[in-house]
């Protein structure tokens, strides 16, 4: 099925010259002399790209640009402006237009932009029907925690989720940095854009600007043709670039640019294109001291730490342990469609013994992998990948509070499970009522724990 492609302008010469290109090679052309006009059309029928000059009589293009962004916000908008005003393409792209051209326009420049956005858009409408489970799976209720450290970044992540300011997170392998990232996009005005998570220690140097800023055909050997980088690509929404430490210095210096002017240049062509990207950037290792060795510039750092997030290592939240494991046997469970029925004693000790070196990420995976052995029954410590080595005496303190938490949340989880029946829950649990009850007591479970949790939830 052909695209349609509303061109706008009041040369009609122009006009009707990019509208004879696009019917050649199969476009549906509509042509309209200015932005009311237009808009009268937009009101009728749908297009799939709008290709607007910015001055015109009677209605300009950021005017109709403001119109679309209501009538059809997800029509990408081309915007047509000449060389000595280039402020309006930097207005119109802050505004809402997908691109820009140039006047005069190069007609293979027009093409290939216009198949660009096409394919965007297509690749917009499948984002979107994925965009609520994505929310889904990066909202709160997978940053789960009894600490009040992470209660604190919680906060932090619900304001910053209102924003586009830079974010510089830190935390060892495992601590779920891009998690968080994920959290602070898919819960706030970015949730329904691109979010592009960047590996920085996957790419090879010399790809690095390339993948990140693009190229053009030509630009080297084996740019077969033009190539959108990463923060084109994620326009609007946010780049996540994980192990920023490992970004070559070359890359670098490009990265504070594109940060400071706001626009991106790729390789091997000579024109900026401005962008509208929120930039996360996670490490595992101490940025200051590799500036002060020379291997991270400075100016860049103050960029990207406008905000800093401290993630704690799954060792200083112990107490954690409990909650994070009853979360990952439901996620799981339900993935592999798997009748696991809790977890035992044994199981929950030697889970809270365990060093976690890998943290979070090692945890999730240890509860995955009993899953796949606990049919039908509880976790119990065969179904752990490690031996048990026994806390010493100066860990007994640790231990002894983490099964205090852990008891709360066990009791917790199945009073909800049974939708606050103490009667059903003794029952699950294998204790009596009145021992369910002086457990409560000795726990600081609230007696009307169901009403708290409605509180809770309407307050979120």
């Amino acid at each position: 099925m052909s695209s349609t492609v509303l061109i706008v302008d009041d040369e009609q010469i122009l006009r009707e010259s990019m509208a004879s290109l696009l019917e050649d090679e199969g476009y549906i052309a509509i042509q309209a002399e200015n932005g009311q006009v237009a808009h009268d059309i937009l009101l009728s029928q749908p297009v799939d790209v709008v290709l607007s000059d910015v001055r015109m009589p009677e209605m300009d293009g950021l005017c109709l640009l403001a119109h679309i962004k209501q009538l059809a916000p997800e029509t990408p908008v081309i915007m047509m402006t000449a060389y000595g005003t280039v402020e309006d393409a930097v207005s119109a792209i802050q505004t809402g237009a997908w691109d820009y051209l140039l006047k005069p326009v190069q007609f293979d420049d027009l093409l290939l932009k216009i198949k660009r956005a096409i394919q965007f858009n297509e690749i917009s409408k499948d984002r979107d029907v994925m965009a609520g489970q994505l929310a889904s799976e990066s909202s709160f209720h997978h940053l789960v925690s009894e600490s009040p450290k992470m209660f604190k970044l919680f906060d932090m992540i619900r304001k910053l989720s209102t924003v586009k300011s830079s974010v510089l997170i830190f935390g060892a392998s495992g601590t779920g940095k891009e998690l968080f990232a994920k959290a602070i996009h898919f819960n706030g005005i970015t949730r329904n854009k691109p979010f592009i998570a960047v590996n920085c220690g996957a790419i090879p140097e010399s790809l690095m600007e390339s993948e990140l800023f693009g190229h053009c055909k030509g630009a080297f050997t084996g740019a077969i043709k033009d190539r959108v980088g990463f923060f084109e690509s994620a326009n609007g929404g946010t780049v996540f670039l994980d192990e920023i430490s490992s970004l070559p210095k070359s890359a670098q210096s490009a990265l504070l640019r594109v940060l400071e002017e706001r626009v991106v240049v790729p390789v091997g062509d000579t024109r900026s294109r401005p962008i509208d990207v929120r930039v996360i950037a996670a490490s595992n290792r101490d940025l200051d001291s590799m500036v002060e060795s020379g291997d991270f510039r400075e100016d860049l750092l103050y960029r990207l730490d406008v905000v800093k997030l401290q993630i704690p290592p799954l060792s200083a939240r112990k107490a954690d342990i409990p909650i994070l494991v009853h979360h990952f046997i439901d996620l799981y469970s339900k993935q592999m469609n798997k009748q696991v029925t809790g977890i035992t004693n044994g199981a929950i000790r030697a889970l809270l013994t365990h060093p976690w070196k890998g943290n979070i990420r090692e945890l999730e995976n240890v509860i995955e992998r009993a899953i796949i052995f606990a049919e039908g029954r509880d976790i119990c410590i065969e179904d752990l990948p490690f031996a048990v080595d026994f806390m010493d005496d100066d860990s007994e303190e640790d231990l002894r509070e983490s099964i205090h938490q852990f008891e709360r949340q066990h009791i917790i989880y199945s009073l909800r499970r049974h939708r606050y029946d103490k009667s059903l829950a003794a029952k699950q649990l294998g204790i009596g009522i009145s021992s369910l009850y002086r457990k409560c007591e000795e726990l600081d479970i609230p007696k009307n724990l169901e009403e708290t949790d409605i509180i809770s939830r309407n307050s979120e």
